[in-house]
């Protein structure tokens, strides 16, 4: 099947749909998700420069991957349920949507 076939079998199904402007469904939530973990990869960054290293004495090394780590841990701890922030920034935008739909 060639590039045209191809391009052609998605626009008879359907399967390639664009619409300028329309947001994904799930947009606001993982929108809300990613800035949790955002705010808690700073977070935890700022917690693990406070920690003794032990015998390694971490150096260039450990200043470079800690963001890395940091971000891990964040990631971890969204997809385990998060720590709270996510609910209630849903919240907050459920009263802003419903207060806009009002006017």
């Amino acid at each position: 099947m060639d590039v045209n076939t191809s391009m052609a079998a998605l626009q008879v199904t359907g399967a390639q749909v664009a619409q300028p402007g329309a947001a994904a469904p799930a947009a606001p939530n993982s929108a809300i998700k990613e800035f949790e973990a955002m705010f808690l990869t700073q977070m935890v960054d700022e917690m693990l420069k406070q920690v003794e290293i032990g015998d390694f004495s971490g150096g260039q090394g450990e200043e470079t991957w800690r963001f890395f780590l940091a971000e891990a841990f964040s990631r971890e701890i969204v997809d385990q349920g998060g720590a709270g922030l996510s609910a209630s920034l849903e919240r907050a935008l459920s009263a802003y949507s419903q207060t806009r739909e009002m006017e």
